[in-house]
């Protein structure tokens, strides 16, 4: 059996991939050798700037099947139908690590799903944990400093974190969670996936509702203590990506079943809280989960940087039946996420394999750009409105449209009744058992003891105090005695 012939970039064949060509047996090498420079002009570019958040991540292929019936609610076509598969693709990322970082750490994971249906792409971008640390985006890149290596020491400093979370009341939700048993995930088949922001649905009559989403793993739920964690990324810092990979490969394929809590749309307005605020949850009793279909995973990337590392998710791809709600976090992430791909990945990003619409192909009058390769056929045209058949507007909108009103300029008056930073971490502390609880004091003390200012511990504790007062007095009293020691 003959073997391929290795060539260059141009298709030529190579001669000879061992030696470089030079003036002699120990003269210099020569410009004139076409392959070295090549291989190395190549070799220095094969990196591209990594994710500044999900930096590490891992992915996987696979289907999402409808198994009850929602068209009550949205008129999504791959939900119009129970039995109805999907072609789904799904990475999981840590928040705050670089993508030379371990997965076995204490951190929030990135749960982002890209549905290929047969009306375009759909991307529902999300975390494994229900809320979040803020709620207006102009204080994202703040809090993702304060989580990243410090300009000076160049690494994570503990003065750093809890001096933002200090600043932060709103983040004591999340931070109860980040801290809690499901800090750190045992494997990424193990963990729940949640949309965390709320969006809207809206059916063929033109009703709309907000929507939450919640992915729960049909594994079961398994996180590691502190201590396994550590010793875990001693062992094998690509854990979750290992686990991920063999089990795929073996046939033992992840799943998830889909829930939703959905909510009238003229409820939002007289509800106890903001129900766009994206430090909440929507209590279940209020909104019951409601059963959609099954996610599965059977198929593994092959290669996993053209395949997860420049895959690219934005929350701005919606088909018809689903849309944006006035979540704050969610509307500036409409604008962050596809600029962030623009940047890594270069204006053309949407024609990658993995990116591109499966069913569909994607028609516009976007052209040119670095590695433009949609030229749509001869004499197409680059401009709208126009004469000879190009494509044009359905003038459906995606969604129902949201109502505003007001003033502009900036807001922070709570406009619910029980709008509050701490009611729902206490909430979530009272809901622990005995040993979840002295984990989550121990893991809280165990950082916040490390800050080298008393007022910024000292506003911490404030916040753990108001969530509940029991909480408030173990965190104080395991943080005294770990600075006594």
């Amino acid at each position: 059996m003959s073997k391929r012939v290795l060539t260059t970039e141009s298709g030529a064949p190579v001669a000879d991939n061992q030696n470089s060509a030079s003036a002699g047996v120990g003269g210099p090498l020569l410009l004139q050798d076409q392959h070295l420079l090549e291989k190395l002009a190549r070799f220095n570019r094969e990196r591209i700037p990594e994710r500044v958040v999900h930096a590490r991540g891992s992915g996987a292929y696979g289907h999402f099947e409808v198994t009850d019936d929602v068209t009550g609610f949205t008129h999504a076509d791959f939900l119009s139908a129970v039995g109805k598969r999907t072609e789904v693709f799904l990475r999981f990322s840590t928040v705050a690590d670089s993508l030379g970082g371990a997965d076995a750490v204490r951190d929030p994971r990135g749960f982002a799903v890209k549905f290929y249906t047969a009306e375009g792409n759909y991307d529902l971008v999300g975390n494994n944990t229900p809320v979040f640390f803020i709620k207006d985006p102009v204080k994202f890149p703040d809090f993702i400093h304060s989580q990243k290596r410090d300009p000076f020491t160049g690494r994570q400093e503990p003065d750093n974190v809890w001096d933002f979370w200090a600043h932060a009341p709103e983040a004591t939700h999340q931070v109860t969670w980040l801290m809690g048993d499901r800090g750190i995930p045992a494997s990424y088949r193990h963990m729940n996936g949640y949309g965390s922001h709320t969006y809207q649905w809206t059916n063929a009559e033109g009703e709309a509702f907000f929507v939450k989403y919640h992915f729960k793993t049909n594994q079961g739920i398994r996180c590691l203590s502190a201590e396994q964690g550590a010793e875990l990324v001693g062992k094998d810092a690509n854990s979750h990506q290992t686990d991920l990979l063999q089990a795929i490969e073996r046939g033992v394929h992840p799943s998830w079943t889909l829930y939703v809590q959905l909510m009238p749309a003229a409820e939002a307005a007289d509800y106890r809280f903001n129900p766009f605020d994206l430090t909440k949850v929507w209590p279940h009793k209020d909104y019951p989960l409601q059963r959609v279909g099954r996610l599965v995973l059977d198929r593994n990337p092959d290669n996993v940087f053209a395949e997860v590392e420049q895959a690219a998710f934005s929350p701005n791809n919606f088909v018809p039946g689903i849309g944006p709600s006035p979540d704050k976090m969610l509307q500036g992430r409409l604008f962050a996420y596809a600029d962030a791909h623009r940047y890594r990945l270069g204006v053309n990003h949407t024609l990658l394999a993995v990116n591109a619409p499966k069913a569909t192909t994607a028609q516009n009058y976007g052209r040119d750009g670095l590695m433009a390769t949609n030229s749509q056929g001869r004499g197409a045209k680059n401009y709208e409105p126009n004469s000879y058949d190009g494509p044009v507007e359905t003038g459906r909108p995606l969604s129902a449209p949201l109502a505003v009103n007001g003033h502009t300029g900036t807001h922070e008056a709570p406009l619910h009744t029980k709008d509050d930073h701490f009611f729902q971490a206490g909430e979530l502390y009272r809901l622990m058992s005995a040993e979840e609880k002295s984990r989550l004091i121990a893991n809280i003390a165990g950082g916040l003891s490390q800050v080298s200012l008393d007022d910024v511990i000292e506003k911490n504790l404030a916040h753990f105090h108001a969530a509940d007062p029991d909480y408030g007095k173990r965190v104080e009293e395991a943080v005294r005695a770990l600075r006594e020691d």
